[in-house]
């Protein structure tokens, strides 16, 4: 709920300028990627379990202190401890689905995954905005640390502790898997998947500002359009997924959903603040993330052996926090010397771009490491 209002909150509700903003976006980007690998790495020694707890109570702490801040460097550090902490809970949270799910259904159990999140999506941000045009930014704040509160609780009373989400003892003499960082493919991957999430994430990251700044959308429009994006997702994917996870070529995939992030930007730049081009623009991005996250994210944790794969997902994270740096910073700066729309042709460049470098990976990538 906090994140697409973000951006918003500090320019129209603090008055800081977009350079700004992006920068304090690009905080979350830090944390991210230092939450990520730290979640990774305490995932493999000491489990998920506490892992996800741990990171859902602490980044409430940080959400209700930003409530209270207005200070422009201090909001830079709380958003960056923030999302430290709670981009601890995704390598955590990727293992757990994969420890309770079977190889043959796990593109289908993170897509369920997704389907949970998307269903708070598709409200967070019409209630978020609502809340923002007729309350304030910092309820918005006030009602995220609530939910996370509620979300660590559930979490302890119904999903209970056991031994056996304990990482097995390895012998000396047994041999680790490869470590993600040597393994040169799925670097690549990571390369191609923190573009394309630096992409995706200009729905969240500059849109909202783009769109109230430049065509003076309110913030319970932007909301409802935001949310559009959740509701697609939560009525569509399961059953499309559920089609297609028998599919192994994981990269072609892929490549489908990239090819509607160029039909979304091409319809943001040609849509001239009309509605209809706005929800034409969700749509291909909403499905650009259907046909392309599922498969990027089993991808990531089918490629390891068990006892690296909470390493495989810290740096799988770590692409998504380094996409957080890199949408807003760098297309803010760009929007602030010459204009969104030049932000949003490179962005429809790139997309055409790694469509064809995920397209060549489809061979290469079915190899084990």
């Amino acid at each position: 709920m906090v994140l697409p209002f973000m951006t918003l909150f500090l320019t129209k509700d603090l008055g800081y300028s977009l350079s700004q903003a992006g920068w304090a976006m690009g905080a979350y980007g830090v944390g991210s990627i230092l939450g990520a690998y730290i979640g990774g790495q305490l995932t493999d020694k000491y489990g998920f379990y506490y892992i996800q707890l741990y990171s859902l109570l602490g980044s409430a702490i940080f959400l209700f202190l930003l409530v209270f801040i207005e200070d422009y460097y201090l909001i830079l550090v709380t958003i960056f401890l923030f999302a430290l902490v709670a981009d601890a809970l995704r390598p955590a949270n990727s293992v757990a689905i994969a420890t309770y799910s079977k190889p043959e259904n796990r593109t289908r159990s993170f897509s369920l995954m997704k389907f949970a999140i998307n269903l708070g999506f598709a409200t967070g941000p019409a209630v978020g905005g609502m809340i923002a045009q007729y309350a304030g930014y910092h309820w918005i704040f006030l009602l995220n640390t609530l939910t996370n509160i509620l979300a660590a609780y559930i979490l302890f009373r119904y999903l209970p502790y056991d031994d056996s989400y304990r990482p097995a003892k390895r012998e000396a003499t047994t041999p680790r898997g490869l470590s993600a960082y040597k393994d040169i493919t799925y670097i690549k991957f990571i390369i191609l998947t923190a573009i394309w999430g630096m992409l995706f994430f200009q729905l969240f990251a500059t849109v909202p500002t783009y769109w109230s700044m430049d065509y003076g959308f309110s913030e319970g429009k932007i909301g409802r359009l935001l949310a559009l994006n959740g509701l697609i997702i939560v009525l569509i994917e399961m059953p499309i997924v559920k089609r297609l996870e028998h599919l192994t070529n994981f990269m072609e995939m892929i490549a489908l959903g990239s090819v509607m992030l160029v039909g979304g930007f091409l319809a943001l730049n040609l849509g001239g603040g009309l509605p209809g081009m706005a929800v034409l623009f969700i749509v291909l991005m909403s499905m650009g993330e259907l046909f392309s996250m599922p498969f990027m994210i089993n991808y990531a944790v089918s490629r390891p052996d068990e006892d690296r794969r909470g390493q495989y997902m810290a740096l799988y994270s770590i692409a998504y926090g380094v996409a957080n740096i890199l949408a807003p910073i760098g297309a803010m700066q760009v929007a602030e010397i010459y204009g969104f729309n030049t932000a949003y042709w490179i962005a429809f460049g790139l997309s055409i771009l790694i469509t064809i470098l995920f397209l060549s990976m489809r061979k290469v990538a079915m190899t084990r490491p």
